[in-house]
C-alpha cells in the first residue's frame, strides 16, 4: 500500500513539474523604484523617488517621480515659502533610441508634449537625439501630490522607427528645494527597467 501511495505521489509530482515547464508564467511588465535623499537636519531630509515600468503589450514605458520631506512622522509636503526646480531625464541604454514622451506635472493634469503652467507649477520638455528632459519649477509649497509628476514614453529605434523593446528604459530625477534658509539639491535617483 505504501509503495502504491509513493508511486502516485511521484506521478503527481512529475505531472506538476511538466505543467510548470510547459506553461511558464509570463510577465508583461517590469518595474523598478529608486530613492535618493539629502539631510536638512538630523530629523528631516528631502527625498526624491523615481519609479519606472515598461508594458510590452503597449510597447510603452511609464514613470512617476515624487519629491517629499521625510520627517520622524513620515513623508510630508513642503512649506508654503518653497521654491523648487526638478529635472527629469528619460533615456534608453541604447544611443540608437529616442523617446516619444508625454507627461503631467503635477500628476493628474492633462498630458503635455511641450510645456504648461498648472497650479503654479511651470514645466517644459526638452528633446534631444537620445533623451528627453523635463524641467519642472514649483512656486509655493503644498502636499506631496503637488510634487508628483508622471508620464509615459515609447522608446523608438532610429533605424526602423519601431518601438525599441530590447533596450533598457531609464528615468532619473533630482530636485533643488529652497525654503526658509534651506537651499539643497538631492542626488539623482534613477530607475532602470526593460520590457518583460
Amino acid at each position: 500500500m505504501n509503495r502504491l501511495a509513493a508511486a502516485g505521489a511521484r506521478t503527481l509530482g512529475i505531472a506538476l513539474l511538466t505543467t510548470v515547464l510547459v506553461h511558464p508564467a509570463t510577465a508583461t511588465a517590469a518595474s523598478d523604484t529608486k530613492t535618493s535623499s539629502i539631510p536638512v537636519d538630523p530629523a528631516t531630509s528631502i527625498q526624491m523617488q523615481v519609479s519606472a515600468n515598461c508594458d510590452a503589450a503597449q510597447a510603452r514605458c511609464f514613470f512617476t517621480t515624487t519629491a517629499s520631506m521625510l520627517t520622524r512622522e513620515g513623508p510630508t509636503g513642503f512649506p508654503g515659502d518653497t521654491w523648487a526646480r526638478q529635472t527629469v531625464t528619460l533615456r534608453s541604454s541604447s544611443k540608437d533610441v529616442w523617446q516619444q514622451a508625454w507627461y503631467s506635472a503635477p500628476s493628474g493634469n492633462p498630458r503635455e508634449l511641450k510645456g504648461a503652467n498648472h497650479e503654479n507649477v511651470l514645466s517644459k520638455m526638452y528633446r534631444a537625439l537620445d533623451d528627453v528632459e523635463l524641467s519642472i519649477t514649483y512656486f509655493g509649497g503644498g502636499p506631496i501630490t503637488r510634487f508628483t509628476a508622471d508620464g509615459d514614453s515609447v522608446p523608438i529605434q532610429w533605424r526602423t522607427g519601431l518601438p525599441a523593446t530590447d533596450a533598457d528604459f531609464i528615468a532619473c530625477s533630482q530636485i533643488q528645494v529652497v525654503y526658509g534658509g534651506v537651499n539643497l539639491t538631492t542626488p539623482s535617483a534613477c530607475a532602470q527597467t526593460r520590457f518583460g
